[in-house]
């Protein structure tokens, strides 16, 4: 009963912010994280009633399950931007945006945490945990930059090489990580894990793009099996979520090499051979996008329960958070404008792209689960300077991704009037 009724109150609540930061122009996924906080441990939960709020950290976890399928859903939608026909047009650009973009922030990130790392003291602030943040500050959020094209129905040059661009940015991410990881590990055990640091990622990657084409493959021939249109949108919804569940298995294959796959880009490829191989594609993308919608409320709510506040009280992570934050955005801004011009976007993707690669959650938190592997301190110093950047990127990111996309003139206000008020004028008639 408490799981069910933290549920509908998650949603409610959700929803009902939208409401209140409507008139403060906010984008809907701002009000999902704030209503998060709100029925979260530090404000509703605190009163330790389950069921009215989510009371503990502990509790917030048993709702991981939403997390991963949502981040599935997610990574599929953004997979139908790799259409063969977009793909001739910009891939080049969104392939050397991609990388571009997520190494520099990389390397802002860790000059200017090294020297942190020299000043504090490695007692303080290990110089290894300065080499996995380093790492880190190259993932984007891909859920916050979906839902704001999304609401807004962004459409143009800026928003085309956008999403392409987030999704490349995993793949990078992934390597980047493990290399920096690999380096940081070593200084801490004095010994180079070139398993960790080359094979794994590359299986990780490789794997993934296999499994998801594969799967791809039959989602598009058991598609043609079925005519009805509610049919075929709980075939679209069984194989993402089948999809989900098959990247959660890791296998040992001896010597340290595991077989594993990643969520993202594993659904991502999925998306893509479905938009390429099946015709009615489009359609049923839109069919999972509208089933899709209260899921991804409940997934923002969610993450905004699972920001942890009590940070706060730890001056030094407060002082390094900022740091990280100011370099990462930065490196993410000098990074997307440089490759922009080099590879001949338009002036309004060098000038706005940037900003719109702020946004970070999901696979920043993943990398900072796996960073509490680090000796010492390091992990947990890695852990909670990512929560306090998620803290900030996840509330001001998607309000920033929709200024910049307004600015760029790809976000029109669009004064349509609600069912309610149609009505309303028909029955005056």
């Amino acid at each position: 009963m408490e799981i069910l009724l933290s549920v509908a109150i998650a949603l409610l609540c959700g929803l009902l912010m939208t409401r209140v930061i409507k008139p403060l122009g906010l984008p809907a996924v701002t009000g999902y994280l704030v209503a998060g906080i709100l029925i979260g441990p530090y404000v509703l939960g605190a009163l330790g009633v389950e069921g009215l709020g989510f009371v503990s950290m502990e509790y917030v976890e048993r709702f991981g399950v939403i997390a991963d399928v949502a981040l599935g859903f997610i990574a599929f939608s953004i997979g139908n931007e790799f259409r063969l026909s977009q793909i001739k047009s910009i891939g080049k650009q969104a392939l050397i945006v991609g990388v571009v973009q997520a190494v520099m922030a990389t390397v802002f990130v860790d000059i200017a945490l090294i020297g942190m790392s020299l000043i504090l003291g490695n007692d303080v602030f290990p110089i290894s945990a300065a080499i996995t943040l380093g790492a880190v500050a190259t993932a984007t959020a891909p859920a916050a930059t979906l839902m704001v094209v999304r609401q807004y129905k962004a459409k143009g040059p800026l928003t085309k090489i956008l999403l392409p661009v987030v999704a490349l940015d995993d793949a990078v991410g992934l390597i980047v990580f493990a290399v920096s990881f690999g380096i940081a590990k070593a200084i801490d055990v004095g010994t180079l894990d070139i398993v960790s640091i080359v094979v794994n990622p590359l299986i990780e990657i490789v794997f993934s793009l296999v499994l998801g084409f594969v799967i791809g493959l039959i989602f598009s021939e058991v598609e043609k099996h079925f005519h009805s249109r509610s049919k075929r949108l709980s075939v679209s919804v069984t194989f993402v979520i089948l999809t989900v569940a098959l990247t959660m298995l890791k296998i040992p294959l001896g010597g340290g090499v595991v077989l594993s796959s990643s969520s993202l880009l594993t659904c991502m490829m999925l998306g893509t051979v479905f938009c390429n191989v099946c015709e009615s594609s489009e359609e049923l993308m839109d069919r999972v996008d509208r089933w899709t919608t209260p899921l991804f409320v409940l997934f923002f709510v969610i993450s905004g329960a699972e920001l942890e506040f009590s940070i706060f009280a730890q001056g030094a992570m407060v002082l390094v958070g900022v740091v990280y934050i100011i370099f990462r955005s930065a490196g993410k801004m000098f990074g997307a404008s440089l490759s922009a011009k080099i590879s001949g976007c338009s002036d309004t993707i060098v000038k706005y792209l940037g900003i719109t690669l702020l946004p970070q959650a999901g696979v920043a938190l993943g990398m900072s689960v796996l960073a509490m592997e680090l000796s010492g301190n390091a992990g947990i110093v890695v852990r909670n300077i990512v929560l306090f950047s998620v803290l900030i990127y996840e509330l001001v990111g998607p309000l920033l991704t929709k200024m910049a996309l307004t600015k760029a003139g790809e976000i029109i206000p669009e004064h349509r009037k609600s069912a309610k008020v149609i009505n309303a004028e028909k029955a005056g008639k």
